[in-house]
């Protein structure tokens, strides 16, 4: 493997495992934080969304044109809802209160989470390696992007199964797995897929990867980051994302 392909992989890793910080966080306080939930998941919408219409789909213009592109981009906004449709996975909090009696619901839930963002993170490594190959700044920049947003799903795997079980080591390991199939998507993709890359696969791929990022933003990150009950901290923190985002990208150009 060269250089590139190296450095393609290890970011993908460092972004996958970073449910593991979200384990931690989830395992230091007794209380989950709401208001911080709320912003990291706006935020994060925001930062994608950003990549997305910013660089991400503009990208694949340039080598195939607009209906190409857009054709490509409603593809992977399919496939990723396909996924979702099938595999649904949901944060800590969204649905019920934690008590006594729920121990073994709490496992069942903490496990079907684990099980839905392992899942939901295949496809994320594949786009975070695909996208570091064609520009090694933009593969940081959704890296970011993904570790950002995989910090709250450690969270919401970690916190269910150590309420129910008390095991700090199996909540830290259920997140550690689900976060692992990120650079599992990104080896799978390096050892098969390519020797088939070249610049029209790679911008059909990237409008492609544009609306799955736009999906995860408006289906998953943002309805549930407004769950919480905050009505205009979500569509702070999605601005605040986004300006960010614009600025990074302004300043790697």
């Amino acid at each position: 493997m060269d250089h590139q392909t190296i450095k393609a992989l290890l970011i993908t890793l460092i972004a996958g495992l970073s449910t593991t910080i979200g384990s931690l966080i989830g395992l230091m306080f007794k209380k989950e934080n709401t208001k911080f939930m709320t912003f990291v998941l706006g935020f994060t919408a925001g930062v994608m969304v950003a990549i997305s219409v910013f660089e991400l789909f503009p990208s694949g213009l340039k080598e195939i044109g607009f209906l190409k592109a857009s054709i490509a981009f409603i593809i992977g906004f399919i496939f990723i809802f396909i996924i979702d449709y099938f595999i649904p996975h949901e944060y800590m909090g969204q649905k019920e209160k934690i008590n006594d009696k729920t121990d073994k619901k709490l496992l069942h839930a903490g496990l079907y989470v684990a099980i839905g963002i392992g899942i939901h993170n295949f496809p994320e490594g594949m786009a975070t390696f695909y996208s570091s190959i064609f520009d090694m700044k933009l593969g940081i920049a959704i890296a970011a992007a993904i570790a950002i947003h995989n910090i709250p799903e450690g969270i919401a795997v970690s916190v269910p199964v150590f309420k129910a079980t008390g095991s700090r080591r199996k909540a830290f390991m259920w997140s550690f797995l689900s976060g692992v199939t990120e650079p599992l998507g990104a080896v799978i993709t390096a050892l098969f897929l390519l020797p088939f890359l070249n610049n029209i696969v790679l911008s059909y791929m990237l409008s492609g990867i544009a609306g799955i990022m736009i999906f995860i933003s408006l289906d998953q990150l943002v309805p549930i980051s407004k769950s919480y009950g905050y009505d205009h901290l979500p569509i702070l923190g999605f601005i605040m994302g986004m300006f960010i985002m614009f600025l990074s990208l302004i300043i790697i150009k």
